[in-house]
């Protein structure tokens, strides 16, 4: 590990989840307002409101492409402010929005913006940690940052209450604007100068030639995709299952907060048990977790109404106790064999696992109106899928070391 980052582990932890936070805070403080937004740019499908969760996520997707590789040639400091400075651009775009069309492209550069601390943050941790390490402290960092999914939704409904849904754009370019000071105060720089690379064309197509002759990278970054899909699904709908087929607009916040906690569960103990088991381990069994449950839930409920809030919480946070062993490991073993263009690697990565998520996401969800089941059956196939692929990557890594040993 390198000397140059800020004064104490514990530190560093809070500042980098801080980075990623306001990517939460963007998506998860606007759920609770989402049917009164749709009322007032005009949408005239309730499933449209969906998008204003799904696309955030396009944003996400495509902004790495430009700034992975400037963080590759600048340094990750003066990306991250770029970043930051066009997210507030952004939601001063939302907030003036008089249709879902403005709005929608509100989000989608409120997303361009926020993937350039979500990218640097990752690829500052590479910079400084490896392997299950990498592993551990992005668990760390990911526990802090599960935090906000667990208040944002009832700091969202509180502005909303008292000053207007304007109101929550506003409480996050604050919020921004003092994560960025932070940054700049006691982030060092963690690109080394030896690492440094010109900004070209030809820096992303040699970085893309190059991650792709990594297959493991490729296979979970897909099956990051898969995953991550799926729980866009969740996010965009959740506000739809719970507050229109549940009729639960006070507790919606409360709810949300809960199941978070359970994905928090999960990714706190996996900063133990990953030095234990090590990330493959972890992720295959939570992968085989994830498709038992989501099939247990279409055996029990095809074709029938929804069960009873409390069945469903049920089989939520089992799921999401699932996931939350996904998330950073999954990252990790992308990322572990292409440190050496961290910065490119985490741009094209979470491009391709973005590019695959919200189309996802938008099919799924246009089927949920009635019920939670589609849901539960997109959990099922992208579930099973990645299992496939994961097999398939174990085989080919056995076969590798037999060669290798011979």
């Amino acid at each position: 590990m390198q000397k140059n980052q800020p004064t104490s582990q514990f530190e560093f932890v809070a500042l980098m989840a801080s980075l990623m936070s306001v990517v939460a805070l963007a998506i998860d403080a606007l759920l609770p307002a989402l049917d009164i937004i749709g009322l007032d740019i005009g949408t005239t499908n309730i499933v449209d409101n969906q998008l204003l969760v799904t696309m955030i996520f396009l944003g996400l997707g495509i902004g790495p492409l430009l700034f992975g590789p400037l963080s590759d040639s600048l340094g990750r400091k003066p990306v991250v402010y770029m970043g930051f400075v066009l997210f507030i651009i952004a939601s001063f775009i939302c907030v003036t929005s008089t249709s879902l069309e403005i709005m929608v492209l509100g989000r989608v550069l409120q997303g361009v913006g926020l993937s350039a601390p979500r990218t640097i943050s990752i690829a500052i941790i590479r910079d400084l940690f490896r392997g299950d390490y990498m592993a551990r402290i992005m668990s760390f960092v990911t526990v802090v940052f599960i935090l906000v999914p667990v208040v944002a939704p009832t700091m969202g409904k509180f502005v909303l209450d008292y000053y207007s849904w304007e109101g929550i754009f506003y409480v996050q370019i604050v919020i921004s604007l003092l994560v960025s000071f932070w940054f700049w105060k006691r982030q060092p720089e963690t690109l080394s100068i030896e690492n440094k690379k010109k900004f070209t064309p030809k820096v992303f197509v040699d970085g893309f030639k190059e991650l792709i002759r990594h297959k493991r990278t490729i296979g979970f970054t897909v099956i990051s995709g898969f995953v991550t899909g799926s729980f866009m699904v969740y996010l965009s709908s959740s506000q739809q299952i719970f507050e229109i087929q549940y009729n639960l607009k006070e507790e919606f916040p409360f709810i949300f907060a809960g199941l978070a906690l359970s994905i928090g569960t999960a990714i706190f103990l996996n900063g133990t048990l990953v030095i234990k088991y090590g990330m493959e381990k972890l992720i295959t069994a939570s992968l085989l977790s994830f498709f038992i449950v989501s099939l247990v839930y279409i055996a029990l409920f095809y074709n029938t109404s929804n069960p009873s809030i409390t069945v469903l919480l049920t089989f939520f946070a089992l799921q999401f106790f699932s996931i939350g062993f996904l998330f950073g490991n999954l990252r990790a073993m992308a990322m572990d064999p292409v440190g050496h263009i961290a910065g490119i690697a985490s741009a094209i990565t979470g491009f391709i696992s973005t590019l695959m998520a919200v189309p996802i996401s938008i099919f799924i969800g246009r089927f949920i109106s009635g019920t939670a089941l589609p849901l539960f059956i997109g959990f099922s196939v992208c579930a099973g899928l990645s299992l496939v692929l994961l097999i398939y990557l174990k085989m080919r890594g056995r076969k590798r070391n037999i060669i290798e040993s011979d």
